[in-house]
Parts: structure tokens; sequence; C-alpha cells
């Protein structure tokens, strides 16, 4: 197995494959994590065109929210804030 150099160690002017960031799962990350309230949900997609890290999973064909992918939500609640009903709240991690 070959050791990946970290940023640091790649030269000036380095250039990295594409889709290197899918490889990288950040949701480790988060203290907070959203929880989606379906009963207040009206699918308007705020949260979706609002997430800064594109973990929110919708259903194209519907255009219904899905789900959150927590793989790569850090847990900023942007998503949270802007969600016009309050469909979406935040939640210590580890809390049901």
């Amino acid at each position: 197995m070959t050791k990946k150099l970290s940023w640091k160690e790649l030269k000036v002017g380095d250039i990295l494959e594409g889709g290197s960031s899918l490889e990288f799962k950040t949701g480790n990350w988060r203290s907070k994590r959203p929880v989606h309230i379906p009963e207040k949900c009206i699918h308007c997609l705020f949260c979706w065109i609002s997430c800064p890290d594109n973990a929110i999973i919708v259903d194209s064909e519907k255009g219904k929210f899905v789900k959150f992918n927590y793989d790569y939500c850090k847990g900023c609640g942007i998503c949270a804030y802007e969600c016009p009903k309050k469909a979406i709240e935040m939640k210590q991690e580890g809390e049901q």
C-alpha cells in the first residue's frame, strides 16, 4: 500500500486528480446534526440550495427532500436556518 502525500508534501503547482474530495468524508467534524421533520416539510428545497457541502439528497424526479448525507454534513446549521417551515432541527450529535 502506497502512502498518500499530505497537502504539505505536494510540490508547488502540483495537480490533484479530480473528485478527490469524495475520498475525504468530513461528517465526523460536526458536534450538531440536522434532523428532518417530514410532517413540517413543504419540499421547497431551500435547504438543498443553501447547503455548502452538498449534503442534502433530493429525489430529482419528484423534486423532494430524501435525506441528509451525514458522511459530508459538517453540522453548520444553514439548512435549518433557511427552512421557512422549521422542518429541520439541529440536535447534539448522539441525541435522538
